[in-house]
């Protein structure tokens, strides 16, 4: 009886090893998604012009003279006289139709040309992002204005600084 059961048992995990129902398999789907787009082209169009500001007589501080990105100039202080032609600053961007790209344009330090140790900070206004149109080629037109503080004792001369501009895909 021994070797009957023995045999037995023998037999049973011998088909527990080759006759084992295997277990069930688990499946799960999932999406793959690549978005692929156009490198980024930034063209310069037109530089900003901020025209001729006369500095009244006096002490006093804190008077801005602007120009916004829809290009509404503003030399409203009275300890100011602003005269001739002012612009924005225009660029154009290039890329994947309908695709937002953001826009950094940090504050500029403009210097003066007769004395660089003389300086100005203009104020970027800037869009900061927009979507590239579905019309081709042609790329989106986007604006940057900016504003200065003056004070009675600003330098005389011609101030210049450049934009740091650059755009990427949000």
């Amino acid at each position: 009886m021994a070797t009957r059961a023995g045999i037995s048992a023998l037999a049973a995990a011998w088909s527990a090893v080759c006759c084992a129902v295997p277990a069930t398999a688990a499946t799960q789907n999932a999406t793959v998604t690549a978005n692929i787009v156009k490198p980024l082209s930034l063209t310069f169009v037109q530089s900003l012009d901020l025209g001729t500001i006369t500095l009244k007589p006096g002490i006093w501080s804190g008077a801005t003279v602007g120009i916004s990105r829809s290009a509404v100039f503003n030399c409203a202080s009275i300890n100011l006289v602003c005269t001739g032609a002012t612009q924005v600053a225009t660029y154009n961007v290039t890329g994947t139709n309908n695709q937002t790209v953001r826009i950094s344009a940090p504050d500029v330090i403009l210097k003066n040309q007769a004395d660089a140790t003389k300086t100005l900070t203009l104020v970027v206004d800037n869009p900061g992002t927009l979507t590239l149109p579905s019309s081709g080629s042609k790329g989106q037109n986007f604006s940057l204005g900016g504003s200065i503080t003056l004070s009675s004792s600003a330098a005389s001369g011609t101030y210049q600084g450049t934009f740091a501009v650059t755009v990427d895909y949000q």
